[in-house]
């Protein structure tokens, strides 16, 4: 059996910045398939922010074509979501304890 770290031998899973790091995107995906959390490729807004990236009509976006869009655009993705991360984190910065 594979230890837990072999993929990512640099990530400590149980290390507080991974946890803070993943709570963001897992919110923003989490308020992005709002109502298709089950089915996210029936997304409107998934649909329509890959239609707008790539220009692919919602209409023409099926379950394949959804999660083939995820897997080529993977790099891109997690970028974005970390960014979205670091915008959360400026409009809402933590309280300084003085």
């Amino acid at each position: 059996m594979r230890s837990r770290g072999t993929c990512f031998p640099n990530l400590d899973r149980d290390d507080k910045s991974y946890h803070v790091s993943m709570r963001y995107p897992l919110r923003f995906l989490w308020n992005a398939t709002k109502g298709h959390r089950l089915a996210p490729w029936r997304s409107p807004y998934l649909l329509w922010r890959i239609e707008t990236y790539c220009g692919v009509k919602m209409t023409q976006i099926g379950f394949l074509e959804f999660w083939e869009f995820l897997w080529r655009e993977r790099t891109n993705l997690w970028r974005f979501l970390k960014w979205t991360a670091e915008m959360e984190r400026y409009a809402h910065p933590k309280p300084k304890n003085s």
